[in-house]
């Protein structure tokens, strides 16, 4: 290890530490009892409810996979991403988090997603709890695989490690690491780690406009690049039959640029209808102190997600000016923030910027592992198999599944060509049109049924699987981003469903009356 590189993990090493620290500080809270454990007592300030929630969320796909898209293709399929993630936190942060914190208290006091939906409907058979607890633990599988690859290509590039071994090391500490604090320490060190990724971002981009010689210069270099500088054109990377990017006199081959047409804008969009669904987002709505501080969550989540996804987006298309030929493969191309760093800033503050991958990833990856955790132990196991279990009984299951969900999401991570952006787009995908339209239905339409939630649920899933695996192949008009197609239907399936089954017992319509008396009496 040169002098370089050995600064540069110092820094590093002295991030861990810091978030070691908050572990063991949290350590003593968060095993007092179950309820810590998962979502904190109920006592997240407004900063770090909301910059949690947008940490947890991004993950090291914000300063990779996001950078890695646009330095591949160009503008536009990034930028609209981007855009639709930032109107999404938005309008979640606007409609449903105030509506959630309450409703969440009247029904049952619940702590966990599954038990909301499963305590919304009064059920006995916890049919809706069970399903809901199985989906969090396949797509936060594949979530958690996400984050590994993150840690595997940042340590590997870095060090010159193998991948295989530099991703298996990563995903121990974030194991650990979970294990120590729970909700509070995740919640506490997401705060830290989303002022390091912003930092992080921002210094970078900084730094590379000036070595590419300015604004100007970036400008005129990525406009020269047929569809790369366009919002409704996308770039076209000519590359040989094993993916890679030709190169010819020096320069990347890019062909005529591709259309980028009305449905792939709205399709690209939709990534924002994700967050209506995704649990890390919507825990931390259950978990603020008080829903009159929400209003300030909201503005702080929204500022940092809109400067944060720009920077991010932004900085890929300089890196194409300054590393034309540097990544040559899609895989690859989501290292651009690493190589940035590393070429061009002093080693000790390239560390600290690696940290804020590290910290988007561990920010992510432990807010996974929890909730699957307590998908299994609160609401399988003591939901529905053991009743009576204790709090102590209660956590030992949920850290046995934290190892297992673990231990499979390091199998999903061990291919090192594996593309973080379409990992993550899949599970977002997932939980989006599985948990989306029912949150949305449960908190504004009393009339939704206990079968059009369970109907609603599994036919979102599998409108994502089926329209992931068997129909967006198909190209033309169907290759859309599955999360719309799969979102529309659950919408109508629960609709429908609903309307077609007995209405809802009282006791349920009582409950929702009351959120609405609630929300009522404290705007007045």
């Amino acid at each position: 290890m040169d002098g370089k590189t050995l600064q540069i993990f110092i820094a590093m090493v002295v991030y861990i530490l810091a978030v070691i620290g908050i572990g063991l500080y949290y350590m003593k809270r968060a095993n007092k009892n179950s309820e810590n454990f998962f979502i904190g007592g109920r006592g997240l300030g407004p900063w770090v409810a909301a910059m949690s929630a947008e940490a947890s969320d991004m993950s090291g796909w914000l300063l990779m996979g996001l950078p890695g898209v646009a330095y591949w293709c160009g503008l536009a399929d990034a930028l609209w991403t981007a855009a639709g993630l930032a109107i999404g936190t938005y309008i979640n942060w606007l409609i449903v988090a105030r509506r959630l914190r309450q409703y969440s208290v009247i029904a049952g006091d619940a702590i966990t997603i599954p038990d909301f939906f499963s305590n919304r409907f009064r059920e006995k058979k916890k049919v809706i709890m069970m399903i809901a607890a199985i989906f969090i633990l396949v797509f936060f599988t594949v979530y958690a695989g996400s984050c590994f690859v993150t840690c595997g290509k940042l340590f590997s590039t870095l060090f010159g490690m193998p991948y295989q071994a530099m991703m298996i090391a990563g995903a121990l500490f974030v194991i650990i690491y979970t294990f120590l604090g729970g909700f509070l320490a995740e919640s506490a060190s997401d705060f830290m780690q989303a002022i390091v990724m912003i930092l992080a971002l921002s210094g970078v981009l900084i730094v590379a406009v000036s070595a590419a010689g300015g604004l100007d210069a970036v400008m005129n270099n990525i406009k020269s690049i047929p569809g790369f500088f366009e919002f409704f054109g996308i770039a076209n990377p000519q590359t040989t039959a094993e993916g890679v990017q030709i190169v010819q006199a020096g320069a990347p081959v890019f062909g005529a640029a591709g259309e980028y047409g009305f449905l792939k804008v709205v399709s690209t969009l939709s990534w924002g209808l994700g967050y209506f669904g995704v649990p890390q987002v919507l825990l931390r709505f259950m978990a603020i102190r008080k829903s009159s501080e929400l209003k300030k969550s909201r503005r702080i989540a929204t500022v940092w997600c809109v400067i944060s996804l720009g920077v991010a987006v932004f900085l890929g298309l300089v890196g194409r000016v300054i590393y034309p030929t540097e990544l040559l493969t899609s895989s690859t191309a989501e290292n651009i923030f690493i190589v940035i760093s590393t070429n061009l800033l002093p080693p000790l503050i390239a560390g600290i910027a690696m940290a804020g991958i590290l910290a988007a990833t561990i920010s992510s990856s432990d807010s996974y592992l929890l909730i699957a955790a307590s998908a299994v132990s609160k609401n399988i196991f003591q939901g529905i198999f053991k009743k009576d279990a204790t709090d102590k009984q209660v956590m030992i299951i949920s850290r046995i599944t934290l190892l297992v969900v673990a231990a499979i999401g390091i199998i999903i991570a061990l291919d090192e060509n594996s593309v973080i952006f379409t990992i993550v787009s899949f599970a977002w995908a997932g939980f989006g049109a599985t948990f989306g339209p029912l949150l949305l239905f449960s908190l504004f339409w009393k009339r939704t049924t206990r079968a059009g939630a369970i109907a609603g649920m599994l036919s979102g899933a599998a409108t994502v699987f089926i329209w992931n695996l068997l129909v967006r192949p198909l190209g033309g008009a169907f290759d859309i981003y599955e999360l719309l197609p799969a979102f529309l239907v659950s919408c109508i399936v629960i609709v429908v469903v609903s309307l077609l089954t007995k209405e809802p017992e009282e006791e349920i319509l009582s409950d929702f009356a009351k959120v609405k008396e609630a929300l009522k009496a404290k705007a007045d």
